[in-house]
Parts: C-alpha cells; structure tokens; sequence
C-alpha cells in the first residue's frame, strides 16, 4: 500500500475535532463485503491498509504504533469492453442468421448487449481498486492516497459518513482562515508582469513564490523542526490565471535546465505561472520530494528521507513522522508567502519578484 514505501500521491487533511472513542468499531461497521457479493455496481467499505482483502478491522489490524491506517476499498465486476465487443458481435451474428437478417436494429443490438451482460458477468473476477488513509490522531492530521476530485470526493463522503467528522483539505484557503482570519478574495494577486491578469490563483502565486525563494533566500526556520531549504525543478507546467485553470498550458522539460530555459522564460513574460513543478525541501540530510500541483494542492511521485529503523512498525510510523515535518515545513512557507502578500512589505515584495523574473536568462 502506498504509505508503507517508496513513492506514493496523497493529499492532506486535518480533522476539526478529535476522533470518536469507538472510531475503530465504526469502521468495522462499515467494512467492506465478501467478493462474492460484489456485482456490476460498485461495493465500497473499508479494509486495513495492510491489503485490499484483508476486511477484519479491529483495534491491532487497524493501527500500527498508534496511528490509524486504513483503506476504502472499491470492488467492481466488469467485462473488459473488447470481450464484451467480442460477445456481442458474436451473439449478432447467431441472430442475424436465424431470422435471415442482413442487420439488427438498435433496440436489438441494445438487448443483445444486456443480455451478455447478464450472463457473462458474474464469470468476471472482481476489480479492486483502493483510497488509502492514514490518521496520525494527536495532530488531527489525515493522509490521504488520492489526488482526483473524484477520489477525493468519494473518501470525504465515505469517511464522514463512518465518523460523522468531514475532514478538512489543507489549503491556502484553509491556511489563511486559521491563520490570517482572511479570505481568498480579500488576498492580493501576485502580478509578476505588471499586469491584472484575470482570477487569482493563489496557489500559483505560492508556487511562483517558492521559485523566486528558493533562488532568492531559501532557508526557513521553524521553531521546533529548525531549518528548511527549498529548490523548484522541472519539468514546469506554466498556465495563465484567466486561462480557467487548465487550458494554454505550457510545459518545459527541457535538457537538464528547465528552470533557465528560454521557454520558461517565454512564459513568464506572457504573464503565466507555474501550475506544477517538482518540489525539494530539505533540512540537514534529509530530503522531501514531489510534483506539487499547485491548484489541486496535492503531491504525486513523492520521496520521503531515507529510514534509519529496521522494524515494520517503527519504519511505518517514522514515515508518518516525516510526512508531519513535511507538512509542517510546508505551512511555514506558506505563511511566510501570506505574510509578504498581506503586510506592508507586499508592494516590496512584488517588486523584487518581478524584478527577480526580469532577470532570469533564457537559455
């Protein structure tokens, strides 16, 4: 499962209350059912995050060294639509030539199709597909193995409905609410050409914030995890903020230098930002790294440090401790970014950023 090792999505969340005592009993209240129930519509329910098959939940299988894990498990059976094709026109042709037909209507072909549906699905194997989450329960922190608006949708929904507590996505607007008392639209846009241009994306002013900090400063201090450096790599997915987040996009990959490529810098000029790049913290000779898509605020392809513990358990729970630092390194520049953005320092620091953008060469 995503969270034990190697690179892993996940999008972050924080709970607004604590868990319920019996927390481990309601998900077993809603576990997920036997394969042999799972017909063509899909059957959801939660399972460990130890494997899509392992349904007994209970206060061992449900934890590991006191943080929650689990997954919710979807379970579907289908006909891969080449052999259902393949049924089909077979089934056709029986047809055809046993009324003498040289062509079947659509209602016909419709009813053939049902037909095989019927018959031949429950001979299909059960597709098993899965969300995982992982619950660090004294920060009220929520990991969660998903990065579409769908998944996310389905586990929030899911989860509230077995906890009876809608988790919360970490933000900017999450962020400046708690900490700035502020909202998105009382939030300067970061012009970096000298112009308005369109609706403000603050992620993507985050983002651009980063890169211009990484080159600029990088290092951060935190008062309990002490100092963080940042870099920005490519490949970069540049995008304009009147562009309705997604269309006239412009990705560099570029050799070994995307960051100095004559595109990137053709893209700035033309008042795009960064939508998605790989992002690098670091702190000592530790090393966090992701793509960070800047309007979903998600990661994907992400590295954790390097383990120094042996034991499953301990090496679990050292991963959730790192992914703590990392969100914790993160936050901390984002307020550092709000803070520029909403003190008297903003008109300073938009200068320097644009004059930080002016300056970079095209290669």
């Amino acid at each position: 499962m995503p969270f034990d090792r190697g690179s892993f999505a996940f999008t972050m969340f924080e709970l607004p209350e604590d868990l319920p005592e019996n927390i481990v009993d309601l998900f077993a209240a809603r576990k997920a059912g036997t394969l042999d129930s799972v017909t063509g519509d899909p059957q959801i329910g939660w399972v460990t995050g130890q494997g899509l098959l392992d349904t007994v939940i209970d206060a061992g299988t449900a934890q590991i060294g006191g943080i929650y894990y689990l997954t919710l498990r979807q379970a579907v059976r289908k006909i891969p639509s080449s052999l259902l094709a393949a049924l089909c026109k077979r089934e056709e042709r029986v047809v055809m030539r046993a009324e003498n037909r040289e062509y079947l209507s659509g209602k016909q072909k419709r009813e053939i199709k049902e037909d095989m549906i019927e018959k031949h699905l429950n001979k299909m194997p059960p597709s098993l597909s899965g969300i995982s989450v992982v619950i660090e329960p004294y920060s009220r922190s929520l990991y969660v193995g998903a990065t579409s608006n769908s998944q996310i949708d389905l586990f929030v929904e899911n989860f509230y409905q077995t906890a009876k507590i809608e988790p919360l996505q970490l933000t900017p607007e999450l962020i400046l609410e708690r900490e700035f008392k502020t909202t998105s639209a009382q939030f300067p846009q970061l012009s970096i050409d000298g112009r308005n241009n369109g609706d403000i994306s603050i992620g993507r002013d985050f983002l651009m914030y980063l890169w211009y900090y990484g080159e600029t400063v990088g290092k951060l201090q935190h008062p309990e995890y002490g100092e963080f450096d940042l870099m920005i790599e490519g490949p970069l997915v540049f995008a304009g903020d009147d562009d309705d987040k997604g269309s006239a996009e412009t990705t560099v990959k570029k050799g070994g230098c995307p960051l100095r490529s004559a595109e990137a810098k053709a893209a700035i000029n033309v008042g795009k930002k960064l939508k998605k790049a790989k992002l690098t913290i670091t702190r000592l000779n530790q090393i966090w790294t992701g793509t960070f898509d800047a309007d979903k605020f998600v990661f994907s392809g992400f590295k954790l440090p390097e383990g120094e513990e042996m034991d499953e358990v301990e090496i679990f729970t050292e991963r959730v401790e790192n992914l703590g630092v990392f969100r914790e390194a993160l936050v901390s520049y984002f307020k550092a970014f709000a803070s520029a953005m909403l003190g008297d320092e903003f008109e300073k620091t938009q200068t320097a950023v644009r004059e930080w953008a002016a300056g970079r060469d095209g290669i």
